[in-house]
């Protein structure tokens, strides 16, 4: 038996592999770049790439390819092999420093955004020695940032450890005002991932889980979510297996895979990992996507991490754990034990809280995708409002510090508002809200907004720089005070905050029409739609965020901004194609066989003397619904071959036209698939989907 403590990532490149195969003077100064943020030394550039060369060589590896992260969301790979030739018919295996440092694949593929033109292929990958290397499938992988010719970033990597930056700026330049000795902060995440697992052989009978990763057409099945039985029970014997080999997988790849269970939704599962540093915890997240899914094939299953693959049962999120810690290893969001360190959570949290007030427009464009519009707001999943959830004790305490009221707490102490004493908080004192967006609890964050196929980098990019953005605010206001009057100025500062901002805090319900009617009253904003958040992108506040603190230029966010909305339209209109394609293709040939031995068998029975009223009511119950579908498909193709113009007329146009159109299409297939017989509907139905793909 295996003992994961023996070759927990014995497939990375980390401080032990270093250590072994890198001269002891260069593996201090290996360190010193990871962890300090250091430029590695040009002279010692051809040492590190040898050893990283040849620890691979002994795992087996015979190429090395730059790892990177294009605004497709996912993960792009060129293998090139080690060998280099000496003469006829000899080679020599070889790694250089340059190659490691640099490469050049062909861009002119990888979305844009306009920011260049497609006949200008050069792209570059630039390693990213903050994060590990890894040998998977006899292939060093080496994490890298991607950019242009002119230096612009094309990828999702490069804008996360601008932020990462723009926030330890912010705060240690804060909590230094404050009184605090910290040279450097931590942003540290874990993201729960969330995912579906079907029998292989039904996923390719599907070509809509083929082509798009969802299911365009699904009567509901006889069962769903509705006794909670799913949630937490006993794992099946073929997904257990699966789950083992998931794990042993990615624990040779440092990852921190701690918990799995399953999830509300038949054939539904989640992963989560401890927390690791936010660029770290983004490659494992990648890794971790991709290890799912390609161990599903091992077991004969095919993993989903679509958002919505089943209409009628939930999908699936990823829970992005986020919190910051100090080179003291404070965590900046855990209640302290004294006042002094209250005081300063208390003011990192009125700067998160500003953050998310001023900035609802870019946590919800950090989640918007075709597929998780399905879930926000639909009782699954957080809805698309934006608001703050801090728990009963802690909203209490912060109502007291505004209205500069007497606040007893459970244990019966007071809170006095002198610039001496603020109560102690306890830790846990946070109930869960599931149907909140943000929710504090406890010493973390937790995003619950995400789709479970998103790159969580641009989330964490943007929470990383608005936060970034109000700490220097504050900052750049306390810095004006002595040092005798700074504790009372940030009780005011504090004070001050939360009565402009307490809009965005709200402790109930959120799925309820109560809250929607709320939210409007309080002027929060409510982007239902991809296509309605993502214009917001580059407003004018927005811009000069991002540039302010150099995350993104303009020329980059124009270009993240029409990105997204192109996809949007495209993925929809995919979606749209696939849906008329099963129709004229699979789905009416198999009605109009049926309808013709239900129109035999009435004709047979009349002739015979005999009333047919069973049949005649099932053929009515299909062929009413069947002349609506061929009008909407007809309506369908032809949008299909609509051309908005610019970016932004695609997003609304699909939003507008095409998805409620499908919809309507599907409600009235759903209920003809009600009235077919199961040897004559020619898809793989929700029940087998649901109830045989795990047994």
């Amino acid at each position: 038996m295996k003992i994961v403590d023996e070759y927990f990532g014995c497939d990375v490149f980390g401080p032990a592999a270093m250590q072994r195969y890198l001269p002891h003077a260069i593996y201090k100064q290996m360190i010193a770049v990871m962890e300090h943020g250091k430029e590695l030394p040009k002279e010692i550039a051809d040492t590190v790439a040898n050893a990283m060369k040849d620890w691979a060589m002994d795992k087996g590896a015979t190429h090395y390819t730059h790892w990177f992260q294009p605004m497709t969301g996912i993960t792009a790979e060129k293998h090139d092999a080690f060998i280099n030739p000496t003469g006829p018919n000899a080679v020599i295996s070889d790694f250089r420093g340059k190659e490691l440092i640099k490469g050049e694949p062909d861009a002119s593929s990888f979305p844009s955004g306009g920011l260049r033109a497609t006949f200008e292929a050069r792209g570059y990958t630039a390693w990213d020695p903050t994060s590990f290397a890894f040998v998977k499938e006899k292939t060093l992988y080496i994490p890298t940032l991607f950019c242009s010719y002119d230096g612009s970033a094309l990828d999702k990597k490069t804008p996360l450890l601008r932020s990462i930056d723009a926030l330890d700026k912010a705060a240690v330049r804060l909590l230094n005002i404050m009184g605090y000795d910290v040279q450097k902060i931590t942003i540290t995440v874990g993201p729960e991932q969330e995912y579906f697992l079907i029998d292989e052989k039904m996923f390719k009978d599907r070509i809509d889980l083929l082509a798009t990763g969802r299911t365009l057409f699904g009567a509901p099945p006889v069962k769903g979510q509705e006794l909670d039985d799913h949630y937490f029970g006993n794992i099946d014997e073929r997904v257990k297996a699966y789950m083992e080999e998931v794990d042993e997988e990615l624990w040779k790849l440092g990852v921190y895979a701690k918990t799995e269970h399953k999830e509300v939704a038949p054939c539904q599962f989640e992963l989560a990992p401890v927390f690791s540093s936010a660029n770290i915890a983004n490659d494992q997240n990648q890794i971790t996507m991709d290890v799912l899914k390609r161990v599903a094939a091992h077991h004969g299953f095919v993993c989903l991490l679509h958002e919505k693959p089943f209409e009628g049962i939930n999908g699936s999120g990823k829970h992005n754990n986020w919190s910051f810690t100090t080179d003291q290893g404070e965590n900046l969001l855990e209640p302290g034990d004294n006042p002094k360190d209250n005081i300063r959570f208390l003011t990192i949290l009125a700067a998160i809280i500003k953050g998310v007030d001023d900035y609802q427009d870019l946590l919800r464009i950090s989640v918007a995708s075709a597929g998780n519009d399905h879930r926000l707001g639909a009782n699954e999943a957080p809805p698309a409002i934006i608001s703050i959830y801090l728990g009963e004790e802690l909203t209490a305490i912060l109502e007291a510090i505004e209205e500069e009221k007497e606040y007893i707490d459970s244990a019966n102490k007071k809170l006095e508002l002198g610039v001496s004493a603020l109560p102690t908080i306890a830790k846990d004192s946070t109930d869960r809200n599931r149907t909140s967006p943000f929710a504090f609890t406890g010493n973390k964050f937790e995003f619950r907004m995400l789709g479970s196929a998103l790159n969580i980098s641009c989330p964490n990019t943007i929470l990383n720089t608005i936060v970034a953005e109000e700490l220097t605010q504050f900052a750049d206001e306390l810095e004006n005070y002595a040092a005798e009057d700074l504790t009372k100025k940030i009780i005011d500062l504090i004070r001050r905050t939360l009565k402009d901002h307490k809009r965005i805090i709200f402790s109930g319900n959120g799925y309820s029409e109560e809250w929607r009617l709320e939210a409007q009253k309080r002027g929060l904003m409510e982007l239902k739609t991809t296509a309605d958040a993502l214009p917001h992108y580059t407003d004018p506040k927005n811009l000069a965020l991002f540039e302010k603190h150099k995350v993104y230029s303009a020329s980059e966010l124009h270009a993240r901004e029409n990105i997204l909305l192109e996809n949007y339209y495209q993925v929809i209109v995919i979606e749209a194609k696939t849906m008329a394609y099963m129709l004229r293709k699979q789905i009416l040939p198999a009605v109009f066989e049926y309808e013709a031995k239900l129109a035999t068998i009435i004709q047979t029975k009349k002739a015979s003397g005999i009333d047919s009223p069973l049949e005649e009511q099932i053929l009515f119950n299909i062929n009413d619904p069947l002349e609506l579908v061929s009008k909407h498909l007809e309506n369908l193709e032809e949008l299909i071959e609509s051309n908005p113009e610019s970016e932004k007329e695609k997003a609304v146009f699909a939003a507008d036209k095409i998805l409620p159109l499908m919809e309507a299409i599907r409600s009235l297939t759903d209920t003809i698939e009600k009235n077919i017989p199961k040897d004559f509907w020619p898809l793989p139905d929700y029940n087998d989907m649901l109830f045989r793909s795990t047994q």
